[in-house]
């Protein structure tokens, strides 16, 4: 048995009414009417925006660069989001898809490495840190919130972006980490492209049933 994941095709939207919506869908999703709503993927980029998540610690925001922060109720610490990155947002019934949280996260990393190997791209996970990396430097970062047994928050893909303002944070909380794209790594597609092959991805390895 095939579960379907519906796709939303967001495009360039703000990142603060999107995460309402992701939050308040998922709230909704109680009784009834979480027996008829379909899981979705969200497909979205986002203007320059900081986010913290709910455990963030405020020393992780080095400097001030203008860029507006946002705190959160995903785990985690502090990221970044802006043009030219692919963000995937996962609003999954866990308990339909039989599946822990903790093998959500595995299956979004490993829908990263699967992509970074079509490139022909080394990807690996790295323990305690949740993310794909090539080498020592993050390519995809990834946080989650779980309400009512479903998932909403997701994962984000540098693709061809200023990596500038990484340098303003500890990215995910780590001193000094080091990150990277796909446009340094050498390839070269485009945002769109890179968003529809992590869709690819994320569907196959979402869509059974058997988690």
């Amino acid at each position: 048995m095939t579960l379907p994941l519906n796709v939303q095709r967001l495009g360039l939207v703000a990142y603060e009414p999107t995460w309402h919506a992701m939050r308040d869908q998922t709230l909704a999703r109680v009784g009834e009417a979480a027996v008829k709503a379909p899981d979705e993927l969200w497909l979205v980029e986002h203007p320059p925006v900081f986010t913290q998540g709910q455990a963030g610690k405020p020393e992780h925001l080095l400097r001030d660069i203008g860029v507006p922060i946002v705190p959160i109720d995903r785990g985690g610490q502090i990221t970044y989001h802006g043009p030219g990155q692919v963000v995937v947002y996962l609003l999954v019934d866990l308990q339909r898809r039989h599946i822990k949280v903790r093998e959500l996260v595995s299956k979004i990393e490993q829908a990263v490495i699967d992509l970074m190997a079509g490139y022909g791209i080394k990807a690996d996970r790295r323990e305690g840190a949740p993310g794909v990396y090539v080498g020592e430097a993050k390519v995809a970062a990834l946080g989650l919130r779980i309400r009512n047994g479903c998932s909403y928050h997701g994962v984000s893909l540098n693709v061809n972006m200023d990596l500038a303002p990484f340098s303003a944070i500890n990215p995910c909380g780590y001193a000094g980490m080091a990150v990277t794209q796909l446009h340094d790594l050498g390839v070269n597609v485009s945002v769109s492209e890179a968003g529809e092959a992590l869709l690819k991805h994320l569907q196959k390895q979402l869509e059974s049933a058997d988690g």
